[in-house]
């Protein structure tokens, strides 16, 4: 049973959060602040940690940051539409994914075992030199200046590294796999989310428009992702 840490200063997201996660198998220890939570983990260590950003006495970030100097637990974090900057900061500092507010509790549940998944092969992966242009389990992908290794949830531009999402991620390695062909926003949504989770076209629109901004923080002329209106979006490959 995995075992995660819930931490949320909000008691009615941590009371129902709580319960759906426990309804699906997992143990969940619960905290309202992060420096709770640390000591927590001090006492027993989890397998995950799903932490909310704006916390009193100690917020998301810090904890991820004093998390870090011990420890490497997968953590999600819960923010607000208007965290963007610090999504960005948390995912630098080591964080895996996150789900903004409101968010559906299946969606956090998918985006946990996603984690749990990438965790699990990482742990496992293949010797670190064993590298390939082509699209095996346990290969990094190479397209022209893109760099994708799945087991370790790296992404490169050109050398340069692009901290990315889970989400955004299976995305882009969609795209990826096939340069040139056109993948629709339906077989986009099927690549990054579970079949019983439904999103609208405007997700994998906002999805492709923060690949985007990510990549050009790194390639001001970053343009390999190409939109085509009414159909869908394809990787071009750029050496």
């Amino acid at each position: 049973m995995p075992q995660i840490i819930l931490v949320d200063d909000d008691a009615n997201i941590l009371a129902s959060v709580r319960m759906a996660l426990e309804a699906e198998g997992f143990g969940v220890r619960s905290f309202t602040d992060g420096e709770s939570a640390l000591e927590g983990l001090a006492q027993s260590p989890a397998d995950i940690g799903i932490f909310d950003i704006k916390m009193p006495r100690m917020d998301g970030l810090e904890l991820l940051r004093k998390l870090r100097q011990t420890s490497q637990m997968p953590v999600v974090f819960l923010t607000s539409k208007d965290d963007e900057i610090d999504e960005v900061f948390g995912l630098k500092m080591g964080a895996d994914d996150y789900i903004t507010k409101p968010f559906s509790q299946r969606l956090l549940i998918e985006r946990i075992r996603a984690v749990l998944r990438r965790t699990k092969a990482r742990h496992e992966s293949a010797p670190i030199g064993q590298i390939a242009t082509g699209d095996e389990a346990g290969q990094v992908m190479i397209r022209g200046r893109l760099t994708l290794d799945d087991e370790r949830h790296d992404c490169l531009w050109g050398g340069a590294e692009v901290a990315l999402t889970v989400t955004e991620f299976m995305i882009l390695d969609a795209l990826a796999r096939r340069p040139g062909v056109v993948k629709s926003r339906d077989q986009l949504m099927d690549a990054a989310y579970d079949d019983q989770i439904y999103v609208d076209d405007r997700t994998i629109d906002s999805h492709i428009k923060r690949l985007r901004r990510k990549f050009r923080q790194v390639d001001k002329d970053f343009d390999a992702i190409e939109t085509l209106y009414g159909v869908g979006y394809k990787f071009k490959e750029v050496s």
